[in-house]
This record gives structure tokens, sequence and C-alpha cells, in this order.
């Protein structure tokens, strides 16, 4: 059952990690992506012929009336091969990188991972939310024993932002379970609820406020600043490119089908806090010196636009949500490769020591700018099509609201271009001046993104295909 498989090899492989020593680790964690890539792909074959080959329902612990049920729809299919994807190119990229302990880095990597894809494939609300904390707390552990010098501070405040979010979500779960008729956790008796307007007005600001926490959106987002710069980067790739994915994924798989009324209520609160995530992040992006600090910045405010179009409501807007979901992931994690090799190589992420690097990296500095555009939503990108598509749903819905997101695109090239200009361009000193180019591996992971970047930009049809077909 590949559905099952997706999720089991990276949880099998990182309890194995766990006890092997030297590159084990390393070796075990690069075998376990690409059977789980392999496996991703062959889902997303065995989905466009016979999607119900995909689900399974099983006896898990039917006295609580909770089943493990899994599926996949489009957008489930799609997250499941940006998860595959994106722990393949995260261990292509650090295969040369010592870690301290790394049987426990890996491992805790590889659990991560199959939390993830638990998230993506669940239609059981208690499955939902034990592999919603499986894939939070390896990544609290992450970045507090190999973050940055202020790590225990920046982790605890993580940990107090999504424990709080994930009662948040129980306590609405759990008041879900006891108002179906049979007891059930199943994503079908949830969306069958006939709920109360009364009722949805409260439980949506429960499930709401854990989903914008982990995106995250205005004003929830101020642990993602100081996580982003403090966790190592190879965490970081996951936390953004990845794992934001998750509050986007609960607000469409279970917030929207299971409170409708509710969402009809809040839902331009929810986009007006978005737009003022997107022009604030902007803002303070523009005048961010250190690199780790602008990308999360623009994260926000790229994250702000979807979750702004996923509540416009409308087919173009959530067709655009969807596909961007997955190009935001593959570009991002392109930016923090970059970012991990500068890092790695330099020891500096402050974008006024750097400079020049062009000169002698001259193939990262292309892969930079590449990405970088791609990240803008430049035409022929893969950034392009999902941008566009969700402007147009927001113009459906409000053209008000489509101005002031319009506002981010401007102020991204802004804060973008200066990137550029500051880290590859301009006079070299003494420290870029020691730069050396891509490695091997970097090589070959930044080759894959852009690979993906432009053939999705000028082709994006089989992946709006793919994404058309959820729910």
């Amino acid at each position: 059952m590949l559905t099952v498989l997706l999720i089991l090899i990276p949880f099998v492989a990182g309890l194995i990690a766990f006890g092997l020593k030297g590159s084990g680790p390393k070796v075990l964690g690069m075998i376990s992506s690409l059977a789980t890539l392999v496996a991703a792909i062959a889902a997303a074959c065995t989905f466009h012929a016979s999607p119900a080959k995909l689900s399974l329902v099983a006896d898990w612990i039917p006295q609580l009336g909770s089943q493990f049920r899994v599926g996949m729809d489009g957008m489930g299919v799609m997250l499941c091969l940006l998860t595959a994807a994106a722990f393949l190119l995260v261990f292509i990229t650090i295969w040369n990188r010592s870690y301290e302990k790394p049987n426990s880095f890996y491992g805790l990597m590889l659990l991560s991972q199959a939390g993830l894809t638990g998230v993506f494939t669940a239609y059981d609300a208690l499955q939902f939310y034990i592999f919603w904390e499986l894939a939070l707390i390896p990544v609290y552990f992450l970045c507090s024993l190999w973050g940055g010098e202020k790590r225990i501070a920046v982790t605890f405040k993580f940990f107090v932002y999504t424990f709080l979010g994930s009662l948040l979500m129980l306590v609405g779960i759990i008041y879900l379970y006891f108002q179906t008729p049979d007891h059930s956790f199943s994503w079908t008796a949830f969306t069958s609820l006939p709920l109360s307007l009364g009722d949805q007005k409260w439980l949506f600001w429960l499930f709401f406020v854990a989903f914008a926490i982990k995106m995250p959106v205005f004003p929830f987002h101020t642990w993602q600043p100081d996580t982003y710069e403090q966790s190592p980067t190879p965490v970081t790739m996951i936390l953004s490119g990845v794992m934001v994915k998750m509050g986007l994924f609960g607000v469409l798989r279970w917030l929207m089908p299971v409170l409708p009324q509710g969402v009809a209520m809040w839902g331009d609160v929810a986009i007006v806090l978005s737009l003022i995530g997107i022009i604030y992040a902007s803002c303070i992006a523009m005048v961010q010196s250190d690199i780790k600090r602008l990308i999360a910045y623009s994260s926000i405010a790229h994250i702000g636009l979807m979750c702004a179009a996923i509540f416009a409501h409308n087919e173009q807007s959530t067709q655009g949500v969807l596909l961007q979901m997955f190009n935001h992931g593959i570009n991002i994690i392109g930016l923090w490769i970059i970012v991990e090799i500068i890092q790695n190589r330099l020891g500096v992420k402050n974008m006024d020591q750097l400079g020049g690097i062009a000169r002698k990296a001259p193939r990262m500095a292309i892969f930079l700018v590449i990405i970088s555009l791609a990240n803008i939503g430049l035409p022929l990108t893969n950034g392009f099509i999902g941008e566009f598509l969700m402007f147009s749903g927001l113009f459906q819905y409000n053209h008000w609201f489509m101005a002031f997101a319009g506002l981010g695109i401007i102020l991204s090239a802004v804060y973008t271009l200066n990137m550029i200009q500051k880290v590859i361009f301009g006079e070299g000193n003494e420290l870029t001046d020691k730069t050396t180019d891509l490695q091997p591996g970097e090589a070959v992971a930044l080759s894959l993104i852009v690979i993906l970047i432009l053939v999705l930009g000028v082709y994006p049809q089989p992946m709006l295909d793919l994404v058309s077909k959820t729910f």
C-alpha cells in the first residue's frame, strides 16, 4: 500500500538511524529519502489511474471511534511529492557536512518526514492530530540541540506557540467528536455535522489560530524569524519549505469543509490579517542585513498571500494556492541551500560582509539569481502562474484586497534584488575572496531545483491537472 509506505519508510528508517554509527545514519537517510520519493512518484501515477487504490481504512482505536484512515486527493499527492523531494534535496546538500551525534540528527529528521506525510494523508481527526505532533516534536529537538547561540530561548518560544496552537485544535477536535452521532473522528463524519452558526463562530478560531501559528500569519508569526535564524539550516529548509504547508493544508482539508459558515463569517478578517502580514513582513525584510532573517520575512509575506487567496474561496484562487504550495516549497529550499553554502564556506550571514561572490563562484551566482527571480514570480518561472491565479481569484473576490496584496509583489522585488546585489555582485573583500564554487552534491541539488523552476514555469499543466483533483 503506497500511502502507508510513504509513512512507514521514513518512520522505520528514523528509528533504525538512532542505533547506527559513523556514516550509517547519513547513508540510511539518503536511501530512505530516495525510496520515499520513488514511492511518492508511484503514488502520483497510481492516483491518475485509480485514486481509490491510495485509500486505506483499518481498525486502530475502536473504543474511541478512531480508525487508521489514509488517502490522497490531488493536494495530498502534491504535498507528499514536495515532502519527499524536499528531504532528498536536503540530504544531498548536506552529504559532506558533519553533525555531532549524526544518528540522532538523521533519526529526528526522518521521524519528522514521517509525521509530515502522515498529516498530508490523514482522514481521521485523531490520527491527523497525532501526526501533527509527530512532525513538530522532532523539530523541537533538532533546533534545541543543533541550533545557534540563542537556540534555547528561541526553541522555548517556538514550543510555547506550537503547543498552545495544538491545544486549541485538540479542544476543537474533541468538541466535534462529541457532536457526531456515532462518536467518530473520521473526516466524513466531521464534514457531515449540521453545526449551528453559533458553534461555528467560536470553533473557527480554535482551528484557525492553530493553523495560522503554523503558517504563520500575522500576528501569530513572531516565533518564525527567530526560529529560522537559530535553527540549523537543513531544519530551516524543512520548516519553511514543507512544514508551513501544514497550516495551509489544515485550512483546506479541515477548516473550510467542516466549518463553512464560520469561514463565511470570519473569512474577511483572515484575509485582512494576511494582507497586514504581507506588507508588514515585506517592509521588515527590506531593512534586514541578516540573509536568514530576510528570507524568513519573505516567507511570511508569501504565505500571507496564499492564506488570503484561500479565503477568497473561488476556483482560481484555490488552484493558485495549491500550485504555489509546491512551487514556494521548491524555491525557498533553493534559497536556503545557497544560504547554507555561504554560511558553511564563510561563517557569516550578514549581507554587509558579503559581495563579489559572482567572481569566485559563478555557478552559485547563476543559481541564486534564477531561484530568487522565481521566488518573486518572474514570468516563465514556476512562481508566476501560481501568483497570477491567486491574484485573479482575489480580484474576483474583492479588487481592493488584490490591490493591497499586489504591494507585496513590488516590495518583494525591492528586497530580493537588493539581496542579490549585496551578496553576489559589487566589490569583493578578504572574506569573500576565499569563496569556492559549488561542490558536486550542492550542484546536483540546485540543478534539480532550477530544472523544476523552468519546466513548471514553461509548462505547468501537469501540476494544474493534479491539483484540480482535490476534494
